[in-house]
């Protein structure tokens, strides 16, 4: 009798110890995700108490704290969303870790802000805004402070619903909108803003229709050979030093020109000496590697790894040479029309901008940088080492075509467009490919009399891998398509609405600010 009336106490103990557990569990759970908000609040007030300690008794130290916290929530914000871009197809093609593309970003993006990250800037976001508009230091202060605030909100929105979006044009964004609000749009240089419009359209394409033409290169010339390892042999040493050459064109074109200004000739001539350069050492490199290879598409991905890597660190850096004047000029800006009031021409960014500039982004980055990450290189379209490297060439060679064409493109939207590229080209290829072609009607024959009632049988290929082709249902082959058109969906449509949702984000909070 005692044995039966212990037993009910002894399962409800059980009972209760197990949802004592698993409340502790959610709470473990709920404590890890409040971790990374946590540390960005953390530097947010750092930031804060440090500007106030080093801009005590100045003028206008209250609203010079104010933009530098606001900058340094942009800057976190930028390294959330933006810099998925440099690393996110070498880490979708698994040519490194999430950790190991964590790491080298945020060293090379913060290396690249505070090496090449740009002494001046132009006052106003880089003739946007006419400067004799707005000659009131105070209307300044706010329609600066009314750009960064909506331009990091609209960042941080982006990078919630898994969108890569401009942070330039975010910024562009802002201002526009702060100065309608506060001089009208005749102080506006609308032409400027009808080029950046067209870059909407011009860069994503460009990169694309260049990423395609590498691709098919590769299939060409070395995926589809019968041996594949000695035509990786010939022509991947070839494109390694093309990468080479256009990363140091590209560097000097985004970053290295604030650091040793360069003349067109100059660069061209230094792209092409480290062409040289590189393919020597390239064709060292990919014959060592080959030696001994199988003769397969798996083996081919190995090849491009290396060169991943090293795109994805150059990239870091040129991002944050670039990129970091998005945070850190309208706070210079602000700092100047505090001191002094608001003069046409460039402003000098102090070194302790910088600084928060740089770690911000270099934090926003690690704390919150995976999602993006995830979103560029496994949710788009599947990469492999040879689309990532196809990615990354074309990110640099688009640049360098528009800054020759005079076009004010987004490094963002070449890096995605050549995503897009990639995928779309990959399913016209599949579903036209001979290859694939043949293989059904092998697979007709063998498989005829296992074929389901409806007849619909078609398959799902990845010619690019190499991978067997596997019959499936022609709905879920349409549901299995090789780019997720939700994704596209969401991200052409963030793109396009950036620019006015920043706008009327910046004229919002510009009225509320002048209403306190």
């Amino acid at each position: 009798m005692t044995d039966i009336a212990e037993t009910p106490r002894k399962e409800t103990l059980d009972k209760d110890l197990d949802k004592i557990v698993n409340v502790e569990e959610a709470a473990n759970l709920v404590a890890r995700g409040l971790v990374a908000p946590g540390f960005g609040l953390l530097f947010l007030a750092l930031t804060a108490v440090f500007t106030a300690i080093y801009t005590s008794g100045e003028p206008g130290a209250v609203a010079i704290v104010a933009a530098a916290a606001i900058g340094a929530y942009l800057a976190l914000n930028i390294g959330a969303n933006d810099v998925a871009n440099n690393v996110g197809p070498a880490v979708g093609a698994k040519a490194m870790t999430m950790a190991g593309a964590l790491v080298i970003a945020a060293i090379f993006e913060a290396a690249g802000a505070l090496i090449a990250g740009g002494d001046v800037v132009e006052t106003i976001s880089g003739g946007i805004v006419s400067p004799q508009s707005i000659a009131d230091p105070g209307i300044f202060i706010r329609l600066m402070i009314a750009a960064l605030v909506s331009s990091a909100l609209w960042i941080n929105l982006a990078t919630l619903i898994g969108a890569p979006v401009s942070t330039t044009h975010s910024v562009v964004g802002g201002v526009l909108g702060a100065t309608v609000a506060a001089a009208g749009f005749a102080a506006v240089n609308w032409p400027l803003v009808g080029s950046i419009a067209l870059s909407w359209i011009v860069s994503p394409a460009l990169g694309g229709l260049i990423a395609v033409v590498f691709l098919a290169f590769l299939k060409t010339t070395v995926i589809y050979q019968d041996d594949k390892i000695a035509a990786a042999r010939r022509w991947v040493p070839l494109l390694i030093a093309l990468m080479a050459g256009s990363f140091i064109a590209y560097l000097a074109l985004k970053g290295g020109a604030r650091v040793l200004p360069l003349s067109g000739p100059t660069i061209a001539l230094s792209g092409l000496a480290t062409f040289v350069v590189a393919w020597l050492a390239a064709s060292r490199y990919v014959a060592r590697r080959a030696r001994g290879m199988e003769n397969r598409n798996q083996s081919l991905r190995q090849l491009f790894n290396l060169p991943l890597i090293a795109a994805a660190a150059l990239l870091s850096f040129a991002h944050g040479a670039n990129d970091v004047s998005n945070a850190v000029g309208p706070v210079a800006a602000i700092v100047r029309a505090a001191r002094g009031g608001v003069e046409p021409g460039a402003v000098a960014v102090p070194l302790w901008v910088m600084l928060i500039g740089a770690f911000g982004i270099a934090l926003g980055l690690l704390l919150f940088g995976p999602r993006l990450i995830r979103m560029v290189g496994e949710r788009i379209t599947r990469l492999n080492p040879m689309r990532a490297f196809c990615v990354a060439l074309s990110t640099a060679l688009t640049v360098i075509v528009a800054s020759q064409l005079g076009l004010p493109v987004s490094s963002t939207h070449i890096a995605i467009g050549a995503i897009f590229g990639v995928g779309f080209f990959r399913e016209w290829y599949t579903a036209n490919s001979r290859r694939r072609r043949a293989y059904l009607e092998r697979k007709a024959a063998r498989d005829r009399a296992a074929r389901n009632a409806s007849g619909t049988a078609t398959a799902r290929a990845d010619p690019d891998n190499g991978d067997e082709l596997v019959p499936v249902s022609r709905e879920e082959a349409n549901r299995r398509r090789l780019v997720r058109r939700a994704h596209v969906t969401t991200i052409v449509a963030a793109w396009v609405t950036t620019v006015p949702i920043s706008a009327l984000l910046a004229a919002a909070i510009f009225a509320a600010i002048g209403l306190f």
